[in-house]
């Protein structure tokens, strides 16, 4: 067995593992995904803003290739892919990305409804923006700590200066390991506004600064209709979500969109809008025109069907279903400035801000102070040079050394001295000593400045407060995404969305169903697959929904927009519904939800119903109707007038009675009143059974068919058969008592 080295250390691979991914974790939520409180950037945000600052690509000047900007981020302070940074970069540039563009871009850097249709880096042209100055202005001031690059050739800084709280200004998203990260973008002038308020009063509360910072503030012109009480909320744990809708106005008889909701295609709403309208899901519009271009970059036309349209339901409608409203998750997640990320509530950031803010202010002055003394140092050599001129002059002729005799015969340090000796003849005249003093008067006087205002917490804070308000003068923009009350979208019903046609609804023998347009058609002459034939017709419109009842007492509810066409030969029912098996279809209903229908069996019982209480949910539907042991369903009735309207009961046997519709009970489901008296023995041999039953109007008249014989009842002749409910009924005259079909006849009203 081989003797383990000692300089090999040993770990179980749990710990090992552990250890690693954990390592990773934090790379990934410090150095990638994460903003720092103090810059509000993104490691690589930051290495491309310095990266352009070094190249000299400040604002104003003549732009330079992406690819140069590229190159350098990569090959000096970031070595990672170069499409990612380039598209780190485009982002920066995008208006309609960043609240407040750090790059300004020259050539194709993608559009609204393409932020990744941008042009190759090779192509396109970048320099900073004049806003990007709040990050840098102050970076050569000894402001910030730097630290060498990946191959410890460069140094390059930990953080930048930010003059300003970028990090909730453009806000931030990423996605580390565990955790997430979604900042909003805000407007300057409020967020200024309530930096100023906390230096003027540490102690103010979070409820006071709502009257400062309204809400977010996207790069869009579209409204947030999150309610005040949520954005409140969100702003008090740090979570929540930002819900923003479209913009629109009316401009002669169209709707036209001009704002969407942030990061929002407009192609991507029209595709949305367009599919409606081809699955004839949205009949309300007539058309779509994309009318965006430069002047208008948002310019959407919805062109309603007719001005009977109610145009906000539509919208409503439209909110609901396409991305015109859409909702933003907010994660106030940021690495703080002990390095470690938290998610944080809005006064808690600001205060920390706040403090980095002056700890800048505080090293700039510091370093500032520096620079000053060691200025007065030198000038207080000069000036003792020029006191003593001519010995200073025979020092440096005569002496090899004449530093050191400088140091030593007028006590000067040997900055001194070395700016004694770097003087040039032409710097000797009797001007210069006057300017040696002037400028030490001024140096003295901010000397003296600089230590009041680093000796003094309340002179720095109000140094803070005034680079804030001069920096939201120059850069302060109104508000962009308006904060309004408004109601919830809701989706139309989809009987609201279709036009309201008359149809005629065809059940064959078989159980096939299809629809007809109008009320004028004869469906028994439709065609009917092979050995198939016309069971019932019911007439309505394709708004209301279709009721069929099943020779088990089931009843099944479809939309009758959804039926197939009569071009055809339609479709089998038992592909929509679920039926019992061996069950058969006996009827069809379709009406306003409020019509009344007689449902009964051929035992003589029957009930009235509301059609909406035959309406079913589910596919297998609902028992309505309850059999008596050996009876059958026979096809419902519809009731014209509840008050005058009157049953018509025939049997096999020739019996016919008919009563009163008021002697009916009105009920939700069950097996009803008797209404034609037949013995139960007869009735289970199926010796004798109801072979029909209609509903009598007044004026009406009845027609019986036996054979190929019929009879034609009416006026005093259907009066002879009226009785009680519940009787057995009148014998019809001999060779008309085999009854196999009743018809109800109206005479049509006069012109």
């Amino acid at each position: 067995m081989s003797k383990q080295n000692p300089d090999t250390e040993t770990l179980p691979i749990k710990s090992f593992v552990e250890r690693a991914y954990l390592d990773y974790s934090m790379y990934v939520i410090l150095d990638r995904a994460l903003p720092h409180i103090g810059d509000g950037l993104k490691p690589v945000q930051r290495r491309i803003i310095y990266a352009m600052s070094e190249l000299g690509l400040s604002a104003g000047v003549k732009f330079k290739k992406s690819a140069r900007t590229v190159g350098d981020v990569l090959g000096k302070y970031h070595p990672h892919g170069d499409s990612a940074c380039y598209e780190a970069m485009v982002l920066l540039a995008q208006p309609f990305s960043t609240r407040y563009p750090l790059v300004d871009g020259q050539g194709n850097w993608g559009s609204i409804d393409d932020p990744k249709s941008f042009a190759a880096m090779r192509y396109t042209e970048c320099r900073l923006t004049a806003f990007a100055d709040i990050l840098l202005q102050e970076l050569p001031h000894g402001t910030v700590d730097w630290t060498p690059n990946f191959d410890g050739t460069l140094d390059e800084p930990k953080l930048l200066p930010a003059r300003l709280p970028h990090v909730l200004l453009n806000g931030a998203s990423g996605i580390a390991v565990g955790m997430a990260t979604d900042i909003p973008p805000h407007n300057l002038r409020e967020v200024g506004a309530a930096c100023i308020r906390l230096l003027d009063d540490g102690d103010t509360m979070l409820e006071a600064l709502y009257e400062c910072i309204q809400g977010p503030d996207y790069p869009s012109d579209a409204d947030i209709i999150t309610p005040v009480e949520d954005i409140h909320a969100l702003y008090r744990s740090g979570n929540g979500s930002i819900r923003m809708r479209a913009r629109y106005e009316r401009e002669n008889g169209a709707i036209v969109i001009t704002a969407l909701p942030y990061q929002v295609s407009g192609a991507k709403i029209m595709e949305q809008i367009a599919q409606q309208m081809i699955a004839k899901k949205l009949p309300l519009v007539e058309d779509l025109r994309d009318e965006s271009d430069h002047e208008n970059p948002v310019r959407l036309l919805i062109l309603p069907r007719s001005n009977r349209v109610d145009v906000d339901a539509l919208m409503s409608h439209l909110f609901a279903t396409t991305n015109l409203e859409r909702s933003y998750r907010v994660n106030l997640n940021l690495v703080g400035m002990d390095g470690r990320p938290r998610v944080m509530d809005l006064r808690s950031l600001l205060l920390e801000w706040l403090e980095f803010r002056q700890q800048m202010v505080r090293r700039r002055l510091a370093f500032r102070l520096d620079k000053v003394c060691a200025r007065l140092h030198r000038l207080d050599g000069l000036l003792i040079a020029y006191l003593n001129l001519d010995e200073v002059i025979r020092i440096v002729r005569e002496e090899d050394q004449p530093k050191a005799v400088l140091m030593e015969r007028f006590a000067l340090s040997e900055l001194q001295a070395e700016a004694i000796l770097d003087t040039r003849l032409r710097q000797l005249a009797r001007l210069e000593e006057m300017k040696i003093a002037t400028e030490q008067a001024e140096l003295r006087g901010e000397e003296a400045e600089l230590r009041k205002i680093l000796g003094s917490k309340r002179r720095l804070r109000r140094l803070v407060r005034d680079e804030i308000e001069a920096d939201v003068e120059a850069f302060g923009d109104p508000r962009r995404s308006a904060l309004v009350d408004v109601e919830p979208a809701r989706a139309l019903e989809q009987k609201s969305l279709i036009s309201a046609e008359p149809i005629t609804v065809v059940l064959s023998e078989r159980g096939w169903i299809r629809a007809a347009r109008g009320h004028d058609i004869d469906p028994a002459a439709l065609n009917f697959k092979s050995g198939d034939g016309f069971k019932a017709a019911a007439a309505g419109r394709s708004t209301q929904n279709v009721v069929f009842l099943d020779s088990s007492g089931r009843a099944y509810t479809i939309a009758a927009h959804g039926l197939p066409s009569a071009r055809g030969l339609g479709e089998p029912l038992s592909g929509r519904i679920q039926p019992p098996d061996g069950a058969t279809f006996e009827g069809v209903m379709l009406a306003e939800p409020e019509a009344l229908f007689v449902l009964s069996s051929d035992a003589g019982y029957g009930f009235v119903v509301a059609l909406s209480e035959l309406y079913a949910r589910n596919r297998a539907g609902k028992v309505v109707l309850s059999l008596p042991p050996g009876a059958e369903v026979l096809a419902p009735a519809r009731v014209s007038d509840a008050e005058t309207d009157r049953v018509a009961m025939v049997s096999n046997l020739g019996r016919l009675l008919i009563c009163s519709l008021n002697e009916f009970p009105r009920l939700a489901k069950g097996k009803g009143l008797k209404i034609l008296h037949i013995p139960t023995p007869r009735l289970k041999a199926r010796e004798e059974y109801v072979v029909a039953m209609s509903v009598l109007p007044v004026g009406a008249s009845l027609v019986l068919h036996a054979g190929k014989r019929h009879l034609q009842l009416k006026g005093a002749d259907l009066e002879a058969y009226c009785s009680a409910r519940g009787l057995r009924g009148r014998l019809l005259p001999r060779g008309l008592q085999r009854v196999q079909a009743m018809e109800v006849t109206q005479k049509k009203a006069e012109a």
